[in-house]
């Protein structure tokens, strides 16, 4: 049904033209309504299986024992083993696991039950879009490892860190943390009447920089204020964090590609030339979490210590919204928040702080925000545009398409479209 708010501004334009926006507002209703019933049903998920994990550990202090024997830590892996196979059933790994499932996970079971587990070898290669970086791929027998730890802790740490971290948080990630940015925007700037900035900042070489023990204190400091008692639950996690971080992942490394390929990617952002007991590996799940628990601590100073609370962080990137009435203060707190990374250990970029009128629009997570409207940047139209190319060259099928088209129907980016469309020579039409 059409909204009657339009009703009156549509009835002056061109019948067909007027369908033809109706037809996208209702469609971008129902994406908003689809993506909210994702993200319950993410929520109920995940509470759920916290929730079952709970009543285990009950019936273990019932029954008199202090900690999980195999067969129960077996069945947490197999609800586990689910979750990390969607999207791997026809790699080499997963079907190597699978050929003998049940042996497999109740031998893995095993080992943890009588503390004997230890990470298997990654395998590091190079990926260059969007970026150059290096990805160590943890084993998927390791990945079902994460996955439990991640069931185990994941429903307090998300309670526990601020709103504005987005990265790796059931409903969250890049599509919320857009949102919020053009919320902290609107909200500061009075709907584009005021002189506003937005701040971006980023720490240089981040995931290199962490140390491997403040980490494991971190997150088992974590897990005792999670299980105030700690029980069966709370020594199970331990154990796995410090299995987990502690881990060397250049031990025994496969590389996969070729050498020459870490020509390009400079040291501070390699594995393979940190000093001993730096850095974690990019690719793991638990890594994406980890930096959510080293960075709680600068989110809470920032928000709370020094009252930015139009702030906002995806992983190592940061920013800030404030006024022009603002900017000689945060000019000081910048200088406070360099001096306060390094008593992480961690280094503020030199060259990556940078200060954007938003009324020229801000690039932030491959979006464009500008005056309240939110598109695509131009990365992903330029693909966008050559997937175009490709499909109607016959080297790609209708599908890339849709997934472009999908994500642009999540911001109205309608005009976007037509743009992209007519510049490879077809018509859009929704």
């Amino acid at each position: 049904m059409a909204d009657p708010r339009y009703a009156k501004r549509d009835r002056q334009k061109d019948p067909i033209e007027v369908a033809s926006r109706i037809a996208w507002r209702e469609t971008k209703l129902l994406k908003t309504r689809a993506r909210m019933a994702r993200y319950e049903k993410k929520l109920l998920e995940m509470h759920s299986k916290y929730s079952h994990l709970s009543a285990m550990e009950q019936n273990v202090i019932e029954s008199g024992r202090s900690d999980f024997n195999a067969d129960e830590i077996y069945e947490m892996l197999f609800y586990a083993y689910f979750d990390a196979r969607p999207g791997k059933r026809r790699t080499y790994d997963v079907q190597r696991i699978e050929a003998n499932l049940y042996d497999n996970i109740y031998r893995l079971a095993v080992d943890i039950a009588e503390r004997k587990y230890f990470p298997s070898r990654s395998e590091a290669f190079i990926v260059f879009d969007p970026v150059v970086r290096e990805i160590f791929a943890a084993s998927f027998r390791d990945r079902i490892v994460h996955h439990l730890i991640i069931n185990i802790c994941i429903p307090w740490w998300n309670r526990h860190f601020v709103r504005d971290s987005y990265s790796c948080r059931v409903g969250k990630g890049t599509d919320y943390g857009v949102r919020r940015a053009a919320h902290h925007i609107a909200v500061k700037s009075r709907n584009y009447t005021r002189h506003t900035y937005f701040v971006k900042m980023d720490i240089k070489g981040f995931f290199m920089s962490m140390q491997r023990e403040k980490l494991r204190d971190l997150a088992i400091d974590g897990a005792h204020r999670q299980f105030h008692h700690f029980g069966p639950l709370g020594r199970l996690l331990t154990y796995l964090w410090r299995q987990v971080i502690m881990d060397d992942p250049l031990k025994q490394v496969r590389v996969r590609g070729k050498i020459k390929h870490w020509d390009d990617l400079p040291r501070d952002k390699s594995l393979f030339f940190q000093n001993a007991g730096r850095g974690i590996v990019i690719g793991n799940l638990t890594s994406q979490l980890l930096s959510n628990i080293f960075l709680d601590a600068l989110d809470k100073f920032i928000v709370y210590q020094l009252g930015y609370q139009h702030y906002g962080r995806y992983v190592d990137d940061f920013y800030v919204v404030v006024n022009d009435d603002e900017i000689p203060q945060l000019e000081r707190d910048i200088e406070r928040l360099r001096s306060y990374l390094l008593t992480m250990g961690l280094t503020m970029h030199p060259s990556k702080t940078r200060w954007i009128d938003v009324r020229h629009g801000v690039t932030y997570l491959g979006r464009f925000l500008r005056s309240g409207h939110i598109e695509m940047d131009h990365r992903y139209q330029k693909n966008y545009y050559q997937a175009l190319m490709d499909v109607a060259s016959g080297l790609k099928d209708l599908d890339t398409i849709m997934s472009y088209m999908g994500g642009c129907v999540n911001y109205g980016c309608r005009k976007m479209q037509q743009r992209i469309w007519r510049a490879a020579g077809q018509e859009f039409e929704v």
